[in-house]
């Protein structure tokens, strides 16, 4: 017993020794990255509508770091809480350029952050970033949406690194390690979320902003009309329910094989920066054109439309008049929004411009036809096919290389969580601070073997 009791008596203080040199240890390690965080300046542009990015630069403080935000207009302000850090730019849009430079050198900043790398003043910004060799952190809707956001250094969509990557590079990057593919969460939040917040945001822009008289918005309509469609929105959500309801079981019923037209967002930076059409009515032209040459006679064309489309380009119209130019106005239907699932399933074919909602489609194994610049557009799941050929008989996708790019996006890119769903930010803002504070982006820490932790997707109710 006394022996017995000696041994554990040793034992027990040769774990506190071992204890006690791990917090030692430990301890040492937290000041030396707090040390090596309190070099970090991070100076945030704008964000996507809603506290995210308010909520992210305070983790980044809690970290060791600096952070700054420059604000352009009073929803920019709102929705930063911190008086002391915030930046007003008041001036006009000229002056941009040269104030952005001198930020960056009186900050001493290191790293600059934005969401959406096109418009033009996050353009000017990166430009100047790139000069002093200073990272730049793309924040993006998800690639692999909606269970996920984008978040990449340098680039998103069409600027993105993936650009350059093959499927083959993709496979080496994964070779040897052991990773599971996830499967999607139930949902993180409610589109609901994101109108509300973009409604808000564009209510304090219109009747608060007197302060930055020279805001100018980066799309073309005014700040006025842009809060008026989305308070219209709002008001004709239920109408708008009925008739997506009716629409989709005429098509669900119909019994005849479909192709699916994945529309997007005329003024999204996707489709006026990365693809080949100046208007949307001429891709319109062009799908059902495309349609009316090639497709058996017994098809039929759904148009479904994005979900935050607010009616500021007539696309019902346009297709009903384009269609009966073409004598198809009988095949030719029109869904307004709603989940994409339910269409999907049963449809022939995908066609987009470069719409991201195109991966639900190759998850499925669809045939996809898609005319711009995209992060999945591989000559292994993503057809070359003319528009006429194509709907006369669409080429399958290669499942097994889009398997390997899908889970290639999951190890670097895609992160799981949302922007506007109070349980999705805190999913996100799990993860997206240490992989802001990494040395290496999400892609070379894949390439070296290092993928970053990853959170389990769950059920979310």
């Amino acid at each position: 017993m006394a022996c017995g009791g000696g041994h554990d008596d040793r034992r027990a203080s040769l774990q506190f020794v071992s204890k006690s040199h791990f917090l030692r240890f430990s301890l040492v390690k937290g000041l030396a990255m707090a040390c090596d965080n309190a070099h970090r300046v991070f100076l945030f542009l704008q964000g996507p509508h809603g506290p995210f990015f308010g909520q992210l630069g305070r983790m980044l403080e809690a970290a060791g770091a600096s952070v700054w935000r420059v604000g352009f207009n009073k929803g920019d302000e709102v929705f930063w809480p911190d008086r002391e850090s915030y930046i007003a730019f008041r001036d006009p849009v000229d002056r941009w350029a040269d104030r952005v430079a001198a930020l960056l050198k009186q900050k001493g900043v290191s790293d600059l952050v934005l969401y959406g790398d096109t418009r033009p003043i996050h353009a000017t910004a990166i430009a100047a970033a790139r000069a002093c060799a200073i990272t730049v952190h793309v924040f993006e809707e998800g690639y692999l949406r909606p269970y996920w956001v984008t978040y990449e250094r340098g680039g998103a969509n069409g600027n993105s690194p993936i650009m350059d990557l093959g499927v083959a590079d993709m496979r080496a990057a994964l070779d040897g390690l052991d990773l599971d593919l996830p499967d999607a969460p139930a949902t993180w939040g409610d589109m609901r979320q994101h109108v509300f917040y973009g409604a808000l945001y564009h209510h304090y822009v219109f009747l608060r902003n007197r302060s930055y008289g020279h805001f100018r918005p980066h799309r073309a309509l005014s700040v006025a009309q842009e809060f008026r469609l989305y308070l219209q929105r709002l008001a004709l959500m239920p109408l708008h329910w009925l008739d997506r309801a009716l629409a989709t079981r005429r098509i669900k019923t119909g019994g005849f094989p479909y192709h699916l037209v994945l529309l997007q967002l005329e003024h999204d930076a996707s489709f006026r920066d990365h693809g080949p059409f100046g208007r949307m009515e001429d891709f319109l032209r062009v799908v059902i054109g495309g349609f009316a040459a090639g497709a058996p006679a017994h098809h039929h064309l759904v148009f479904k439309a994005h979900p935050l489309e607010d009616g500021r380009t007539p696309l019902r119209r346009n297709i009903r008049k384009i269609a009966a130019e073409h004598d198809v106005a009988g095949r030719v239907h029109f869904v307004r929004g709603g989940k994409l699932a339910r269409l999907l399933s049963d449809a022939v074919s995908a066609v987009t411009v470069n719409s991201t909602a195109a991966q639900q489609a190759l998850w499925r194994g669809l045939p996809l036809k898609a005319f711009g610049q995209a992060v999945y557009l591989k000559p292994e799941f993503v057809s070359s096919q003319p528009i006429e050929a194509f709907f006369q008989k669409p080429l399958r996708p290669d499942s097994r290389a889009y398997r390997v790019y899908r889970q290639f996006l999951l190890e670097t890119s895609q992160i799981t969580g949302s922007f506007y769903s109070a349980r999705g930010r805190r999913q996100l803002l799990r993860q997206i601070v240490d992989l802001m504070l990494a040395p290496d982006d999400p892609y070379q820490a894949l390439r070296k073997g290092r993928p970053a932790p990853r959170q389990h997707l769950r059920l979310v109710r």
